[in-house]
């Protein structure tokens, strides 16, 4: 049997600790490592150095998107490994779990017809906060053929290189957006049912939730913008659902106020029915109501990339760390 090579991708920018577990979990049958880094000032190009890193210093002056850095390592990785079949890519935040690699490189070596294979990522400590426990449930994701994956995952260089790699100028949802050229082009994506990555979030405060929430929204409009088209539709029930829930909605309430008076207020009822049947479904109040809230800023995240798209202006990265 053919012996396929791997190398991996992570990138990152002052992750410390973090990026030292993360290197520190690269096992001895990869072949290289490039780190790509975006700026860093706590010695993290250092220390990837010692571990024995390709550290890849990315160019600050034109806008960062971990699209741009996510190519940029793979180009590098190639140049000096060509032979590379398989790339890992893993956030600088994430740590490798042992064996996943090889099982990995084991699928897509049996399944030619498949481009992608992701595992189970989860958080390192859920325990520290409501919002940490929601994103280890986001990650919980159906195993199984799929429509994506998320920032860590293996891909066939070849595909890869096939479809022009990541999308740079996204912001945010490049990994679903270059599944979905990966699919158009034939090719699947699946999520295996084994452990992955143990992610980071470190998020604490409802500030850095309700960002990351509207970088999704950002995201679903700018997927939905790009392949909304039939067959497609890519994230266009999400960006209707945003808009419905945290825009036209409330615009709906404010407007039938001033011609129906108080009475108008009785479809603000919609919100409180609206919780009940997504609690009705999850079994939790807490996901119920965050869900609630969460298209709220979801809606926000629409709204300002279609603003920034009528100005032709790009938008910035939205970073909730």
């Amino acid at each position: 049997m053919r012996e396929y090579k791997l190398g991996v991708v992570a990138i990152g920018r002052n992750e410390g600790e973090r990026l030292r577990r993360c290197l520190g979990s690269v096992p001895p049958v990869v072949l290289a490592t490039v780190y790509v880094d975006s700026g860093s000032d706590d010695g993290s190009k250092q220390m990837a150095i010692e571990m024995g890193a390709d550290v890849l210093d990315l160019d600050m002056s034109r806008p960062f998107t971990a699209a741009r850095a996510r190519n940029e390592g793979l180009r590098r990785l190639l140049e000096r490994h060509p032979e590379v079949d398989f790339v890992q890519f893993v956030d600088g935040d994430c740590e490798i779990v042992p064996d996943w690699l090889e099982a990995a490189r084991d699928f897509l070596a049996m399944q030619a017809s498949h481009a992608v294979v992701c595992g189970r990522r989860r958080e390192r400590f859920p325990e520290h906060s409501v919002y940490n426990q929601m994103c280890d449930e986001e990650w919980n994701t159906p195993v199984g053929d799929t429509l994506s994956c998320g920032g860590d995952a293996m891909m066939r260089t070849q595909a890869l290189q096939a479809v022009g790699g990541y999308r740079e100028t996204l912001i945010a949802g490049e990994e679903p957006e270059l599944c979905v050229r990966l699919r158009q082009k034939g090719w699947r994506i699946h999520r295996l049912d084994r452990e992955m990555t143990l992610h980071d979030a470190a998020i604490t405060r409802f500030s850095q939730w309700w960002k990351r929430t509207v970088r999704a929204g950002h995201a679903f409009a700018e997927g939905a913008w790009l392949h909304g088209a039939p067959p497609e539709r890519h994230w266009v029930r999400e960006t209707r659902r945003a808009c419905f829930w945290g825009m036209l909605l409330p615009l709906l309430i404010a407007i039938a106020t001033f011609g129906l008076g108080p009475w108008a207020l009785a479809l603000i009822l919609v919100y409180p029915l609206q919780w009940l049947r997504l609690f009705w479904r999850s079994g939790s109040a807490r996901s119920s109501t965050f869900m609630l809230i969460g298209k709220f800023a979801e809606a926000w995240g629409v709204l300002k990339f279609h603003i920034l798209r009528l100005r032709g202006i790009a938008g910035p990265i939205i970073e909730y760390k």
